[in-house]
């Protein structure tokens, strides 16, 4: 009985700028689908545009992939580095029969479309070349290798995602697929590529249905088997119109550095034009079970920054406290900040309970965890000074001795906290602005008495001293 065929996908990005949060969606549902059908997910580097690509740009899609946590078998493939391959199947095509050398030049093919276009005649090349015998080609003239594509039918892609979709013939040129200078086009590189890394499935942005038919008919020429195809919407700005960064940030590393989590990253990415039922918050686990190509839209899907916001606050207060600390970790190296001290990384990991609750991303964690993080002297911002008047002060002094020998444990120290607002006539939240001040320097924090808990008895009231002794 014969073993059912190994899945493969892959992710080939353009090494020519940032890496596009549309390239990451889509290396994600490659990644995702490989990854729980126990298969193979592959990188490919595309970058025969050697003009445009760049080891910089090369390095963004490795740390976009990295940081979305998007493992890949094997290593990098470089397009470049295949171009002999790609020569070899063109002149193998050529012998086949499936293709045939074209001396046009630019400037004649540049001729032809103005006549066309003047005379409102189709601009669709259509090359003398195609069936000229061997004996009038020109001696050692430079030639293009163009595919002798059919001239009549259709060619129908059998899609996944966008049902079939059919191709008049007549409106598909011969491609070039190998330039006169040697170096191959997009559509053969990308094709032999696929072919000899056994890619299984084309997941890939529906801007490439078009292309598609024209790949097919090299796989066809070549009797190669094609790959499942699946073309997805592309995604469009909460205006409905192409994502542009107008919209906001639109590289996928412009998001790690707003402090978003990896995980909230890939739930929000997954849910973007894809869906399980009503399904919107969900884990990694849950992600790879339900994952599937039929659960992936036809309309494009709309970036929503404030859905992001709050899938990523799901994902913060779901998180394992250490993997929270390293995600803060990562956060402070990526975006050039000191990192946490021994001191600071255990006392904010200790503080995690009462931060991450309500916090929407990694910067709001740290802001919270202030007070746990600096040093004295605390030096209040200037809405925490204003509590902190002579009254207030004074009330501090006294708090400080009551505190000095009480239990260091929650209940305890509302009871002590609030008996001497009361002793003051005041509510305990009257006492709240200037005990933030003095812990925190702060008038945004924690609850009081979590703050006094995480930094602990010495720390609270080497601060309520220092602040009760501040010049007025």
């Amino acid at each position: 009985m014969a073993q059912p065929q190994q899945i493969v996908t892959r992710i080939a990005p353009s090494p020519t700028g940032i890496m596009h949060i549309g390239t990451a969606r889509t290396a994600l549902f490659n990644w995702l689908y490989a990854r729980a059908r126990g298969g193979q997910f592959l990188l490919r580097i595309e970058d025969t545009d050697r003009a445009r690509s760049t080891p910089e740009a090369t390095q963004a899609i490795l740390d976009g992939m990295r940081w979305l946590g998007l493992d890949w078998d094997g290593e990098a493939v470089s397009q470049f580095a295949r171009v002999p391959r790609h020569a070899e199947v063109a002149h193998e095509m050529l012998a086949r029969g499936h293709a045939y050398k074209c001396f046009a030049t630019q400037d004649e093919i540049e001729a032809f479309r103005e006549a066309a276009r003047a005379a409102g005649r189709s601009t669709l090349y259509h090359s003398p070349w195609r069936d000229a015998p061997d004996d009038t080609h020109p001696d050692g003239a430079p030639y293009a290798i163009r595919l002798k594509a059919p001239r009549d039918g259709e060619t129908v892609i059998n899609d996944a995602v966008q049902g079939n979709v059919t191709f008049r013939n007549d409106q598909l040129d011969d491609m070039v697929m190998l330039r006169s200078d040697g170096t191959p086009t997009y559509m053969l590189a990308v094709v032999v590529d696929d072919f000899d890394m056994g890619v299984t499935h084309v997941i890939r942005g529906d801007d490439h249905l078009n292309n598609a038919a024209r790949q097919a008919q090299i796989y066809r020429a070549m009797g190669w088997v094609e790959p499942v195809w699946a073309h997805i919407p592309l995604i469009h700005g909460p205006d409905g119109k192409k994502l542009s960064k107008r919209h906001g940030a639109t590289g996928v590393m412009e998001y790690a550095e707003m402090g978003v989590p990896a995980a909230a990253m890939r739930n929000y990415l997954t849910r973007l034009g894809w869906s399980h039922g009503d399904d919107e918050l969900f884990s990694d686990a849950q992600a790879l079970a339900w994952f599937d190509l039929g659960g992936i839209g036809r309309a494009p899907a709309r970036l929503d920054l404030k859905k992001l916001e709050s899938v990523a606050g799901w994902h913060i207060a779901q998180m394992d406290d250490t993997a929270l600390m390293a995600e803060i970790t990562g956060f402070l190296a990526l975006t050039g900040q000191p990192a946490l001290s021994q001191a600071q990384h255990d006392l904010l990991a200790h503080a995690m309970y009462c931060l991450k609750d309500r916090a929407k991303s990694l910067p709001e964690i740290l802001e919270k965890g202030q007070f746990a993080l600096a040093a004295r002297p605390i030096l209040p911002d200037a809405a925490a000074a204003a509590h902190l008047d002579a009254v207030s002060r004074g009330i501090l002094r006294e708090l400080t001795a009551q505190l000095q020998n009480a239990s260091w444990d929650r209940d305890t120290l509302e009871t002590t906290l609030t008996q001497g607002a009361e002793a003051h006539g005041l509510k305990f939240g009257k006492l709240a602005g200037p005990l933030r001040a003095a812990l925190a320097g702060r008038s945004v924090t924690p609850s009081v008495f979590d703050m006094m808990l995480v930094i602990g008895r010495e720390e609270t009231l080497a601060r309520l001293t220092e602040a009760a002794n501040r010049d007025g």
